[in-house]
């Protein structure tokens, strides 16, 4: 996922014009070329160097924990997140205005919808990942947690398992 995003911003670059429309599904996708120094919905723009702080402590987070991976779910919710983090991390670093307040290039626009691009596309489909498998109980580390027994209408734990007993 990484690489995709790093040759999309590179493709991106080479044949946009900034600011420029260009239909590709109308009127559901366009392309148009932006450069953002801030988070989401230009969020922050003249902190570029938080996000880039924020990037790294991303990058080095998802490492550690990836060692106790033992859920498919996981490792894909967080491969997405480090392909996400690192691909915008790259922009940071790398992009002008200069190292650690680089501009990240968007350039996927939906209605509605600021624009975006392929690792920020990752990093939300993981969040999507990540609700789903805490919604399951999946821990990282592959284990579901132990879910507390059922309860009826009474408040009695286990009033079904009762009904199933032969009585004495």
């Amino acid at each position: 996922m990484y690489l995709i995003d790093q040759v999309t911003k590179v493709l991106a670059v080479a044949l946009l014009e900034p600011g420029r429309v260009v239909p590709v599904l109308e009127p559901v996708l366009q392309l148009r070329l932006v450069r953002n120094p801030g988070a989401a919905f230009s969020f922050a723009t003249g902190a570029t160097w938080v996000f880039t702080v924020i990037a790294v402590v991303v990058v080095v987070a998802v490492l550690r924990v990836a060692r106790r991976l033992g859920s498919r779910g996981w490792a894909v919710a967080l491969g997405l997140v480090l392909a996400g983090a690192a691909g915008n991390l790259t922009d940071r670093l790398l992009r002008a205005p200069g190292f650690a307040r680089g501009h990240v290039v968007d350039f996927l626009e939906l209605p509605n919808w600021p624009v975006f691009n392929v690792a920020d596309s990752a990093i939300c489909t993981a969040a999507v990942l990540v609700v789903v498998l805490a919604l399951r109980g999946t821990d990282v580390d592959g284990r579901r947690e132990a879910r507390a027994p059922a309860q009826d209408a009474g408040g009695a734990e286990g009033a079904g398992d009762a009904a199933r007993r032969p009585r004495a």
